[in-house]
C-alpha cells in the first residue's frame, strides 16, 4: 500500500490527503474546533510578522537614527500605517472593494518605506 502512494503524482497525493481530513472534519463534526484552530493561526501568524518586523528594526536601528527627521518619519509612519492596516484588516475583514484599499494602503506603505530606504542608500 505504501509503494502506491509513493508511485502516485504528488499533486493528486495532496488532493486525497486535503479530502480525508475534510471528511473527518464533517465526520466528526469538527466545524467549531477548526474556526478556533483557524482564530489561534491567525494570531500566531500575525505575533511572527511583529516579531519579524521588530529582529529587522533591532538590527538597523542605528543606521536609522543617522537619517534625516524627515526621512525617519516617512519610514516610521508608513511602517505605522502598514501595521494600522493589518490590524483593521485582522479586526473588521475586508469584503469587495475594502479588500482593494487595504492591498493598495499595504502596497503604498511598503513603496513608502521601500523609496525612503533607497534614497538613504543612494550615494552621489
Amino acid at each position: 500500500m505504501s509503494r502506491f502512494f509513493s508511485r502516485l503524482n504528488p499533486t493528486l497525493r495532496g488532493f486525497l490527503i486535503l479530502a480525508a481530513i475534510a471528511a473527518v472534519v464533517v465526520a466528526l463534526q469538527l466545524q467549531n474546533t477548526l474556526t478556533a484552530l483557524l482564530v489561534l493561526a491567525r494570531i500566531a501568524f500575525l505575533l511572527a510578522i511583529a516579531f519579524f518586523i521588530f529582529l529587522m528594526w533591532r538590527e538597523r536601528r542605528t543606521e536609522i537614527a543617522t537619517w534625516p527627521l524627515r526621512a525617519r518619519a516617512v519610514f516610521y509612519g508608513a511602517a505605522l500605517l502598514a501595521v494600522a492596516d493589518l490590524g483593521v484588516n485582522w479586526y473588521g475583514g475586508a469584503r469587495g472593494l475594502q479588500v482593494l484599499a487595504f492591498v493598495a494602503v499595504l502596497a503604498l506603505s511598503g513603496f513608502g518605506m521601500w523609496r525612503v530606504w533607497r534614497h538613504q542608500h543612494t550615494y552621489g
